[in-house]
């Protein structure tokens, strides 16, 4: 460790040599109130900027120990910090000149969900902050005197404004850590209660634009049916109702354009906490549950799709079933059984993304093909057993087959963007429409024992990981495609899967292990040492964000490999 002066004197011997003079700079240096530590040094102005990370002592940084009493609530800390954090450095960002990347000074830019990420971290002994600084240059000549004003001027005053508690406003920071308690509290509720989704009144739903995940202005707010309406007393908000989904099976019917989409969108989110002001803090869902849908051209490796495809006219078997290109149909059968692989007991699917023949056979479709003839067993004959054997259930959009309504537990019609319970009324229907007779074949628990296979590469380039935004990331030359892992929230939890990948195919992939065992021993690292263990080049960059289990499995399951 060195002191704050002889980084600046170190600072004044490289000013004007060549960039690369800057990586002497290498190392961690204490300051009035934090340690400032240079992790990694870009090459040129026009790389990648630098990694840095400050550490504030938790005796300086003062924060009460309620804001790191429970993991929810010192997420949300984090999250709050980091934003503050951010907003201080876009002050200063390029308020140092230079050429290229010179001066550009930020961290990571949190959306509308809370995350757990590496841009901040919090303990009993320190607040952490990870951010990139590009270090300024007069062509390809160091411009040391711009780098003090960041190092010296800019990053104290962030670090004073952000990162310590007596500078913020208490009664944010409180508000903040009640809004996570009372999170979690409901969630929990909703497990004793054996419920998988609430939504509660007033609860904004739509979004301002496809581009922008802040909450509508003069959006309808959600009211929920009288019968299905819940109270719950939370720890700080006190009195709250809204509509409270049960387990079993939920269908959501309704015109084009009432917002039943809407209404599942918010569910697929709502395995995350939300900030406050977002319009869904309090749309909570089981936290595994697991959006499914039909992916075209999908890679599917060893996977017992039997349960839902047998009898193939090329007898191919479909207990381990493998393919470079799967039909819509195939991929959403591999999609359940890897769901229930990760441990998902709430599945959401919308008909409209739906392979057709999967979902449901209709009585004319019978006598023409008959079962003898279809290797399909179509999720509408599954469903019920799913949940009667497995504890599964199910939310489904479906806007055209009347079939589902015989086996939902609960109908919710979305009419004008508010919701009805039509139950009752649809369940007297039914008889007049019955299903045609069916056998359906029986249910079965698929065995998960599949090998990850390995693939060798001899140096660490074909390891080398890149991001590429939200929806792919590639290790080498293999590239990963994520487009319809529609969980994901946010670019750094796909960058995050990047990593975990990276490191499971350098280290654990070894044709010996399973997909479940090579994801538990990742799981426990993430838990026990956050993101440490996955770098080996000794620092933890910021821009990672925790995905969840049922992500990473999704991930695995689509790396294309022997």
């Amino acid at each position: 460790m060195f002191t704050s002066q002889e980084l600046k004197q170190q600072l004044s011997s490289i000013n004007r040599k060549s960039y690369p003079a800057y990586k002497s700079l290498k190392g961690i240096y204490k300051f009035n109130h934090f340690l400032l530590s240079i992790d990694h040094v870009q090459g040129d102005p026009f790389a990648s900027p630098s990694h840095l990370s400050i550490q504030v002592p938790a005796k300086i940084a003062g924060f009460p120990e309620f804001c790191i009493s429970t993991r929810a609530v010192r997420i949300a800390v984090q999250d709050y910090l980091l934003r503050k954090f951010s907003q201080q450095l876009s002050i200063y960002n390029f308020k140092a000149k230079g050429s290229g990347k010179s001066g550009s000074i930020s961290t990571t830019i949190c959306g509308q969900e809370i995350l757990e990420r590496t841009a901040c971290e919090m303990n009993s002994d320190f607040v952490t902050v990870r951010f990139t600084v590009g270090f300024p240059a007069n062509g390809r000549t160091i411009n040391a005197f711009e780098l003090e004003k960041i190092l010296f001027d800019f990053l104290p005053s962030c670090v004073e404004k952000s990162l310590l508690y007596k500078n913020l406003s208490h009664k944010t920071i409180e508000n903040v850590v009640f809004l996570a308690e009372d999170q979690e509290f409901l969630r929990q509720e909703l497990k004793k209660h054996h419920l998988v989704a609430f939504v509660a009144n007033n609860s904004i739903l739509p979004r301002e634009s496809g581009i922008s995940q802040k909450p509508m202005k003069d959006a309808v707010p959600f009211q929920s049916p009288v019968s299905l309406e819940m109270e719950f007393h939370l720890p700080h908000r006190g009195t709250l109702k809204g509509m409270a989904i049960p387990q079993g099976i939920t269908l959501i019917a309704g015109g084009g354009y009432h917002g039943k989409s809407t209404l599942l969108t918010a569910l697929e989110t709502g395995v995350y906490n939300h900030i406050s002001g977002d319009g869904r803090e309090f749309v909570l869902t089981d936290a595994s549950a697991m959006k499914l849908r039909a992916e075209d051209g999908r890679f599917i490796k060893d996977v017992d799709i039997s349960l839902f495809i047998n009898d193939l006219p090329n007898k191919k078997d479909t207990h381990c079933f493998s393919t470079l290109d799967a039909s819509g149909s195939t991929s959403q059968a591999a999609g359940i059984v890897e769901g229930m692989e990760a441990g998902s007991t709430l599945f959401l699917l919308d008909e409209d993304t739906s392979a057709t023949n999967f979902m449901v056979r209709d009585a004319f479709m019978q006598q023409v093909i008959s079962r003898d003839e279809e290797p399909i067993t179509p999720f509408l004959e599954r469903a019920p057993q799913l949940f009667s054997k497995a504890g599964i259930s199910t939310v489904l959009v479906a806007g055209s087959s009347g079939a589902f309504f015989h086996i939902a537990d609960t109908i919710i019609q979305m009419d004008h963007y508010q919701a009805l319970d039509i139950t009752e009324k649809v369940k007297k229907l039914c008889s007049d429409y019955p299903l045609p007779p069916s056998s359906v074949p029986e249910f079965y628990m698929p065995v998960s024992n599949r090998i990850m296979s390995s693939t060798k590469k001899s140096t660490y380039k074909d390891f080398k990981m890149k991001c590429h935004g939200k929806d792919s990331f590639s290790i080498g030359k293999d590239t990963i495609d994520l487009r319809y892992v529609e969980q994901i929230a946010d670019k750094e939890q796909t960058a995050a899967l990047g990593e975990l990948l990276r490191y499971a195919q350098e280290y654990l992939i070894d044709g010996k292990r399973t997909v479940s065992e090579i994801i538990s021993i990742l799981q426990n690292n993430m838990e026990k040492n956050g993101f440490s263990n996955f770098f080996s080049n000794a620092y933890i960059p910021c821009g990672m964000a925790v995905p969840r289990i049922q992500e990473i499995f999704s991930c695995f399951n689509r790396y294309r490999r022997p």
